[in-house]
C-alpha cells in the first residue's frame, strides 16, 4: 500500500493512459534537416546536418570538419537533450542507395576503366574498399589495385609514369607523424610525380580497426603488444584461431562480413577514400 502522496511513484492507476511514463523523462523528437545545429553529447562535436545517408547523419563544424553519427539519441540543441529522426520527406520517399550512402543509377553499364587507379596496401584494404565503393568505382571506372605494402610505392609510381590522365591515389595504413609511411609519402609529394600523385591514410595500424568494434560487439579494438604480430595479437585477445594464414583470412571475413555500408566504418577511413576517389576523378 501507499500513504496516498501523489508524488507516489506507484500510485498511479494502471489503467489510465500513460500510466508507464510517469516519472519518466520524454526526449523530444527533432527532423534532422540540412543546417540544425547539434551537439552530439558523447563527443561534444557541435555542427550543422549536411546530410542524411542510411540512418546515419554528417554533420559538419565551423571548422570544416565532417563527423558522422547514427540517428536517434544523444544529441543536444541550446543544451537540451533531443533524438534526431528522418525528416517526413526523406522518411516518405527513401530512394535506393549503395553501400557508400550515394544514389544508386539502376541498370548504369560499368565505365571503361580510367588510366588512372587507386592503390592500397593489402588483399584487406581492396576488399573492405570494394564491399562499400564497389558500386560507385564501377560507375566511374576506377580500378583498385593492392600493391603489398607501400615499401616499393617509388619504384611502382615510376614504372606507372602518372600524368594528368593517369592519376594515383594511395590508400595507406598508419599514415602518422614521424611514421616509416609519413616519410614515404613526403618523398612521392616532393618527387617528380608529386603533383599526380596523392597518398593518404588512416591512423590505424591495420585496416581491421577501420571497421567499428561495436560491429563485432566490442567496446574498443583490444591492444596488441609491439613484439606481437597485430593480427595474430588480435585473434589471439578475441579467442580466435591464429595458427596460420589460413586462420587470419577466416578472421577478416569474419569481419568483414560484418560490413554493410559506409555506417559500419570508423570517419577517418571514410574522408580519405572519397577524397582518393574525388582526385582520381577530377577531370
Amino acid at each position: 500500500m501507499h500513504d496516498g502522496n501523489p508524488q507516489d511513484r506507484y500510485s498511479a492507476d494502471v489503467l489510465t493512459p500513460g500510466w508507464r511514463d510517469v516519472g519518466r523523462t520524454v526526449i523530444p523528437s527533432q527532423e534532422a534537416t540540412a543546417g540544425l545545429v547539434v551537439e552530439e553529447a558523447a563527443t561534444g562535436f557541435c555542427g550543422a546536418v549536411v546530410r542524411i545517408e542510411r540512418n546515419v547523419v554528417s554533420l559538419e563544424d565551423r571548422h570544416g570538419k565532417l563527423r558522422l553519427f547514427p540517428l536517434g539519441g544523444g544529441f543536444l540543441i541550446d543544451g537540451r537533450p533531443v533524438a534526431l529522426v528522418l525528416p517526413a520527406r526523406a522518411a516518405s520517399r527513401k530512394p535506393a542507395r549503395t553501400a557508400s550512402g550515394s544514389l544508386a543509377v539502376s541498370d548504369a553499364p560499368a565505365r571503361v576503366a580510367r588510366g588512372s587507379r587507386i592503390f592500397v596496401e593489402g588483399r584487406h584494404d581492396a576488399e573492405l574498399v570494394e564491399r562499400v565503393w564497389g558500386a560507385d568505382l564501377r560507375i566511374e571506372g576506377v580500378v583498385v589495385e593492392y600493391i603489398e605494402g607501400v615499401d616499393n610505392l617509388e619504384e611502382l609510381l615510376a614504372e606507372f609514369k602518372p600524368g594528368p590522365t593517369r592519376k594515383v591515389g594511395m590508400l595507406v595504413d598508419h599514415l602518422v607523424v614521424g611514421s616509416k609511411e609519413s616519410r614515404i609519402a613526403d618523398a612521392v609529394a616532393r618527387g617528380p610525380y608529386g603533383r599526380n600523385v596523392l597518398v593518404v591514410g588512416h591512423p590505424y595500424v591495420d585496416v581491421w580497426q577501420a571497421v567499428k568494434p561495436e560491429r563485432l560487439g566490442l567496446s574498443e579494438w583490444p591492444a596488441v603488444p609491439r613484439s606481437i604480430e597485430w593480427k595474430h595479437g588480435i585473434c589471439e585477445a578475441l579467442g580466435w584461431p591464429h595458427e596460420d594464414q589460413a586462420d587470419i583470412a577466416r578472421a577478416w571475413q569474419r569481419i568483414l562480413g560484418r560490413v554493410r555500408t559506409f555506417a559500419d566504418l570508423e570517419p577517418q577511413l571514410l574522408g580519405r577514400v572519397e577524397h582518393l576517389i574525388d582526385f582520381v576523378t577530377a577531370e
